[in-house]
């Protein structure tokens, strides 16, 4: 069976100008896993606050409320509501459990296209909680078309902006990602990255990328970063190696249990 690394990068370009949690400008995760038996890929996200990343952001976080969301259930496109379908995810030490919903992230589209995997979706939450409650919030009370309006949007973000600023104060600015892989022979792994500084976590990533390129590592275009010729299977674990400097926690190809904050032992070295 061929064995593809799935490079799951969140990327910064991308996502600095997309959302304000997906901001985890630098390369998510690699997983290691059989093509062939892929069944069901989920990104969450996480960001404390904005993230410090500023009002750019948050327009970017508006504007995707007005998005249908894009994700896939056995190979089927689906639309749905932009920031429903909240679960609790574990993000492991450093993070803990935090609350993530749907939203309409690119890397769905393109793991689902370019890998061929059949069920994909992306999630993403902040804290504290009540920007949550807001964004849902927003959803529910603002029709699509406000959420569109850059002018409109842009309004809102100079209304809200100092209050964001003064609670990212407190909240910090920590940022993690979890991909999670399931496949039709029963094993699940999944990849993780927390970092305690979202805007160091892009600095890391942004020069890392650059290396790659100056070193030769990818072909001359565009490309996904699932696909080969963006970055080099060879070259990515250079590139990860760089990227996650200075995280608080970065796990690649493993069970779920070996993250969680708190796993529970049945006995026999069984935890769940």
């Amino acid at each position: 069976m061929e064995l593809v690394h799935l490079c799951l990068l969140c990327k910064w370009a991308i996502h600095y100008m997309t959302h304000k949690a997906a901001i985890q400008g630098f390369v998510s995760k690699l997983v290691l896993f059989t093509l062939e038996n892929s069944l069901l890929l989920r990104f969450y996200y996480y960001t404390a606050g904005s993230g410090g990343a500023g009002p750019t952001i948050l327009a970017t976080s508006f504007l995707l409320l007005g998005e249908e969301v894009i994700a896939y259930n056995k190979g089927e496109k689906m639309k749905l509501k932009p920031y429903s379908g909240m679960l609790n995810i574990d993000f492991g030490k450093g993070i803990g459990k935090r609350d993530v919903y749907l939203l309409n992230l690119p890397e769905v589209r393109s793991a689902h296209d370019v890998l061929g995997i059949p069920t994909v979706s992306a999630r993403f939450g902040t804290a504290p909680f009540f920007w949550n409650w807001g964004m849902s919030a927003m959803t529910r009370l603002l029709p699509p078309e406000f959420l569109k309006d850059r002018t409109k949007v842009q309004q809102l973000v100079q209304l809200f902006d100092p209050l964001v600023r003064a609670v990212d104060g407190i909240a910090g600015e920590r940022v993690s990602m979890r991909v999670d892989l399931e496949c039709t022979d029963g094993r699940n792994t999944l990849g993780l990255f927390s970092h305690r500084k979202l805007s160091v976590s892009v600095g890391n990533a942004a020069a890392a990328f650059a290396l790659a390129l100056l070193e030769g590592s990818t072909q001359p275009g565009v490309w996904f970063p699932e696909e080969p010729e963006g970055i080099s299977i060879e070259a990515r674990e250079i590139l990860l190696n760089r990227a996650t400097e200075g995280t608080i926690n970065f796990i690649m190809n493993k069970p779920p249990w070996m993250v969680e904050t708190d796993p529970k032992e049945l006995g026999l070295g069984i935890y769940v």
